[in-house]
């Protein structure tokens, strides 16, 4: 089954490279979606919401086991190729590298012809933060940022967990981080409901984002600096994010472009310090977002290689024993 599972890993990375996501195609994060707004709306009030918390995360987790266990199973029942096949269409959907690069390339476009106002709208879209007056170095430091924590969110977290379950872990994996960023925020509605979606995204995430993190330092040299500089700085900085996960990809990225990230955002007028990722040796510009890519695309890249090397080593030794 590694072997399947390596293969429809593959053919999901290449197919969503090319492709991506069409809007019109119908996608399992929409279904998530609803799902989740459904019980949210009917437990999310009273007594005891951390306990329907998890208990809305555990439905959706065994409802999404159900319908692709089963619709996987039925697959393979026809053909392994059918079968393989059809995972790595379910596997593409986890994915996200060609939206990933379009979104960054989005606000790169318009920051290059000067449009600081189109820059910052297309910003808006893919990040949580206050845009409106944002100047060209904060622009560039929201989409680099956005770029670097979602090469492990929206790529190799999938691909690691599909290899661990095939297309239902990828598809699980999915669900818990869709149930997180729905619900899992610390304040007075969400706290306590999505404590359990919150805390789960972070167990489910903390292998890859560490990983991710490493390949990144590995795919590129250090444009600024030194490669040992550039792991004491991941070393350094990963930690001081406030996710436990999503500081591997920044403190990477920024350690590679001799650059600082972090710092000032506000949310609604709400001002919020974020904790600096590596040293401002370079000042931020619009050049550093199709860099910001480049290292996505090369430790993605090699996050696979080492997906084979893996899957191939353990099911060297289940056979062997």
């Amino acid at each position: 089954m590694i072997l399947n599972h390596l293969l429809a890993i593959t053919v999901a990375f290449f197919l969503d490279r090319l492709i991506g996501d069409p809007p019109n195609w119908p996608h399992p994060v929409k279904g998530f979606g609803k799902l989740i707004s459904f019980l949210e709306k009917r437990w999310n009030n009273g007594q005891n919401r951390k306990q329907k918390g998890a208990l809305m995360i555990l439905t959706v987790i065994v409802t999404v086991i159900s319908i692709t266990g089963l619709t996987v199973t039925i697959a393979y029942t026809l053909h392994p190729l059918v079968g393989i096949f059809y995972e790595a269409i379910l596997i593409a959907t986890t994915i996200a590298q060609k939206s990933l690069r379009n979104a960054a390339l989005d606000v790169y476009e318009p920051l290059q012809d000067g449009h600081m106002t189109e820059a910052r709208e297309k910003l808006s879209w893919i990040v949580g933060r206050d845009t409106a007056n944002l100047n060209e170095s904060e622009v560039v430091r929201g989409t680099v940022e956005t770029v670097a924590e979602n090469t492990s969110d929206g790529i190799t977290a999938p691909l690691f967990w599909a290899l661990i379950g095939g297309s239902v872990g990828a598809v699980v994996y999915r669900a818990i981080n869709t149930c997180d960023s729905m619900v899992g925020y610390r304040n007075d509605k969400y706290g306590e409901f999505g404590y359990a979606s919150a805390k789960l995204d972070d167990v489910v995430n903390w292998i890859p984002a560490r990983l991710t993190g490493i390949c990144m330092i590995l795919v590129k040299r250090p444009e600024h600096s030194t490669t040992s500089r550039a792991w004491h700085v991941l070393f350094r900085d990963a930690k001081q994010h406030p996710s436990p996960n999503s500081g591997w990809g920044e403190a990477a990225t920024a350690a590679i472009l001799g650059v600082q990230l972090g710092g000032l955002n506000t949310y609604k007028g709400i001002v919020s310090n974020r904790a600096r990722m590596g040293d401002p040796i370079m000042k931020l510009s619009a050049l550093h977002i199709p860099k910001a890519i480049k290292i996505m695309n090369r430790a993605s890249i090699l996050f696979l290689l080492i997906l084979w090397i893996g899957g191939l080593l353990i099911d060297a030794t289940i056979s062997w024993r």
